[in-house]
């Protein structure tokens, strides 16, 4: 099965300390560079996300007021 473009899944392991690498081809899909400050996000029921930096403000809203809009 083709993976389509702009699309991927990934594998990440969680180290002694908490922290995980973020693949190469992750990076290089949403232009992660050293250095970079990454926000997560989480709730309970739906899990984590990591939105990207131009979606910051529209993940934001619809975290802290349930996804209404």
């Amino acid at each position: 099965m083709a993976i389509p473009k702009g699309k991927g899944a990934w594998t990440a392991t969680v180290g002694t300390k908490g922290q995980i690498v973020i693949p190469k081809e992750a990076r290089d899909m949403f232009g992660i560079k050293p250095g970079d400050t990454l926000v997560i996000l989480g709730d309970v029921e739906r899990g984590l996300a990591i939105p990207p930096k131009e979606q910051f403000g529209e993940w934001v809203s619809a975290a802290f007021d349930g996804g209404r809009r």
